[in-house]
This record gives structure tokens, sequence and C-alpha cells, in this order.
């Protein structure tokens, strides 16, 4: 029985370390936006356009930081996307700033899908709610996000510079 269990957790090692390697993959093109949102953190990033030729005549709509919009456009053709990302908050009762910062110090190599489905919930989400990526950005989900993200790979792989 040793000798099987032995392989067992042998091939779970090698399972984990393959599902690492495709985390590091997937997340490595947002992971270099890190400095920026952790230099950035608890700031707004947007501003709103009011046009003073057409003043009264048009709305004002919100204008991002060239960074965060990048970063967006980036994260949502990325594989990380869940557009499922609705599940994620109900079944892990999320409903403040605070619940998400909680689960995201929790999460693990196991959990990644939290990770994703916080992050899918600010960048989806604020293509149709406009001030979802300035809160993402001024709560420092984004920040927490990635930079859990990175913890996780750098614990089961080696550390790495973004």
């Amino acid at each position: 029985m040793s000798v099987r269990w032995g392989f067992i957790v042998e091939q779970s090692v090698e399972y984990r370390q393959k599902v690492i390697a495709d985390y590091k993959e997937k997340s490595l093109p947002l992971l270099k936006y890190l400095p920026w949102f952790e230099s950035n953190q608890g700031r707004g990033v947007s501003s709103m356009y009011d046009s003073d030729e057409m003043a009264g005549q048009t709305l004002s709509f919100p204008v991002y930081n060239s960074t965060v919009m990048s970063f967006v456009r980036e994260a949502a053709k990325s594989p990380l996307m869940n557009k499922n990302y609705r599940y994620i908050y109900t079944r892990h009762h999320i409903s403040s700033h605070e619940d998400e910062a909680k689960l995201i110090k929790q999460c693990d190599w196991k959990t990644w899908d939290i990770l994703m489905g916080i992050l899918s919930y600010y960048v989806l989400g604020g293509r149709t709610k406009g001030t979802l990526w300035n809160e993402a950005v001024r709560s420092d989900i984004f920040y927490l996000v990635l930079r859990r993200m990175k913890e996780i790979i750098e614990f089961y792989d080696k550390p790495f510079e973004v």
C-alpha cells in the first residue's frame, strides 16, 4: 500500500507543478502591471469628461488612466477571465471589499478560481458599470489579486521579476 501511496503523492506533485506552470503562463502578461498597481494603491484612476462646448447637451463619462485601460484590455482577452464570476460571489457570500480582500489572502493553488472570479468581476463588469475599474484600483483589488497570484506561483515555483 505504501508503494501505491508514494505513486499517488508523486503524481500529485507532478500534477501541481503542471497546474502552477499553467497559472504562471496565463498570468505573466498581467503580472507586468503589478508594480504600477502597487505604486498607485488607493488612488482614483479616472476623471469625468465633460465638454464645455456641449454643456447641457451631452452626458459626462469617465476617462481612465491609460495603464488601467491597457491592463483591462489585456485581462479581458486572457484565459483568466471567468464569465461565471457571479457564481464565485454567491458561493462565497462576497458582498464587500473587505470580503474580497479576506478571501484573496486565503487563496492557494487549489482555489485559484476565486482569484479569477474576483478579477473577472471587475474587468468584465467594468464594461457595463463604468465605476468598477476605478473602484478596483482605489480599493486595491487588482493589486491584491495580482500579488496573490504571484505569491502562489513563487511558493511552488521559483521567485521571478515582473
